[in-house]
């Protein structure tokens, strides 16, 4: 008598949204698909050079030419900001010379003056580019609103030294504060670039 061997075929589950068969055992698990997940690569390419928070896998913060409804309003073009950027920048390059130039002379409280105007020139300068509510929003991150605030300190110091109190000596003082607050602030942009600087002066 002839044995009939009994034979357990494999279930087949097909699936129409993929088209594609799927089939497994009943006495063996279910194959699974082995793809690797790289969180790393997500990271890089979120990163930005000018973001230092992008390293935790954040959209890079500062993006050029971003629409503003000041400039909406102004009606201004992307070439137009720019060329905002550069008069501005170069505003605050020749007040920056004409105040080293004034130093040279003697005249501390005019020197702090015209490089504080030149400062913020520069900052408004930047303001094209980014868009000046972008901008402020950046200015405030937690990462940066220390070195913001001594900045913005200083720079009313500044005035308050050379107009109410009409003294050089504390003039050049909070311009030296100023120009501190202001490096600390603008290295937040770079990633690494305080680590390395407080490494460098054996802080870090």
């Amino acid at each position: 008598m002839t044995d009939v061997l009994s034979l357990d075929l494999p279930t087949c589950n097909i699936s129409r949204e993929l088209r594609t068969e799927r089939c497994w055992h009943s006495s063996y698990p279910p194959r699974l698909s082995h793809r690797t997940f790289h969180p790393t690569s997500t990271i890089m390419a979120n990163k930005g050079w000018f973001n230092l928070e992008a390293a935790g896998g954040a959209i890079p913060e500062t993006q050029f030419f971003e629409g503003d409804s000041a400039f909406k309003f102004l009606g201004l073009s992307r070439t137009q900001r720019l060329y905002g950027f550069v008069g501005c920048l170069a505003i605050g390059f020749l007040l920056s010379i004409l105040g080293s130039i004034v130093l040279f002379l003697g005249q501390l409280g005019i020197f702090a003056v015209l490089y504080t105007i030149g400062t913020i020139v520069s900052l408004v300068g930047t303001g094209f580019l980014l868009g000046f509510a972008k901008q402020l929003q950046l200015m405030f991150k937690p990462v940066r609103i220390v070195a913001t605030i001594l900045f913005l300190g200083s720079i009313g110091l500044v005035f308050v030294g050379a107009f109410v109190l009409r003294s050089d000596i504390l003039c050049l003082i909070f311009v030296i504060i100023e120009y501190l607050a202001y490096t600390w602030y603008t290295l937040s942009y770079i990633p690494y670039a305080r680590t390395a600087v407080l490494k460098a002066v054996g802080l870090g």
